[in-house]
């Protein structure tokens, strides 16, 4: 285990956050056993406290069963982990993790379409306002960072427009893990977040309350940018894809 000492004390979230890493880099692996709160805060120099609210953390997230008077044992993340884990598995030591983003991007092309569907079906007349306000701020947005954000606040809009709080929790998740990528995708999504007709026609469905056309219109708008992305991410996820300038 590469543990390191903290240095500031009484720090649980350092400890959490230590101990996460463990177990998402594999340095901790699935049945493995944790040293215990003594010896762990032995290693990381802080209390024992800090040690106990680290590890109730790791096990309300799934990634540690704490049995009492017995050791505490490390979970399969991939199984037991929920949504939350999303960004920290998405973004590693500043750099995109390609099996993740192709992961998150295959989510959105699911779930967005049937989410327009949705909120096309239920068609509620406060929502749909909103969602005309979304799509004017979106072509007000100056530059692609600022488009990015305006079209993330546009699928706020029509999820909450599918009155689900199931999707909605799930595109919480999918944001916060994409919102620290946005500077590194911009120059990927700009035909996306650009294509202000794709937009308008996603609205217009939602607002006319045509289903089927809603989750036409969300497809035709998330598509093309998520399979140009995907094919980026293969790229970088393939050591025998040569670099720009490179020849095989």
């Amino acid at each position: 285990m590469a543990l390191h000492r903290v240095a500031r004390r009484l720090v649980p979230d350092d400890v959490f956050d230590q101990l996460l890493d463990e177990v998402v880099e594999g340095e901790l692996a699935a049945g493995d056993s944790l040293p215990s709160e003594r010896r762990l805060a032995e290693m990381l120099g802080v209390s024992r406290p800090a040690v106990r609210e680290a590890l109730q953390r790791m096990s309300q997230t799934r990634l540690v069963e704490v049995r009492h008077g017995g050791a505490t044992t490390v979970r399969e993340f991939r199984r037991y982990a929920g949504l939350d884990l999303l960004p920290r598995l998405l973004v590693r030591n500043g750099e995109i993790d390609p099996a993740v983003g192709r992961g998150v991007l295959e989510a959105r092309l699911a779930i967005g379409p049937t989410v327009a569907a949705m909120a096309a079906g239920r068609r509620r007349k406060p929502d749909l306002a909103t969602l005309t306000a979304a799509v004017a701020d979106l072509e007000a947005a100056p530059d692609p960072l600022a488009r990015q954000r305006a079209a993330l606040a546009f699928w706020d809009v029509v999820t909450d427009a599918a009155d689900s709080v199931v999707f909605r929790l799930m595109f919480n998740s999918l944001r916060l893990a994409y919102e620290p990528a946005i500077p590194a995708l911009a120059p990927l999504m700009e035909a996306e977040v650009g294509n202000l007709a794709g937009y308008r026609a996603l609205s217009e469905a939602i607002t006319s309350g045509d289903q089927d056309a809603a989750r036409a219109a969300a497809d035709d708008l998330l598509r093309p940018a998520t399979t140009a992305i995907l094919a980026v991410l293969a790229a970088l996820d393939d050591p025998d894809h040569p670099g720009e300038g490179e020849t095989r």
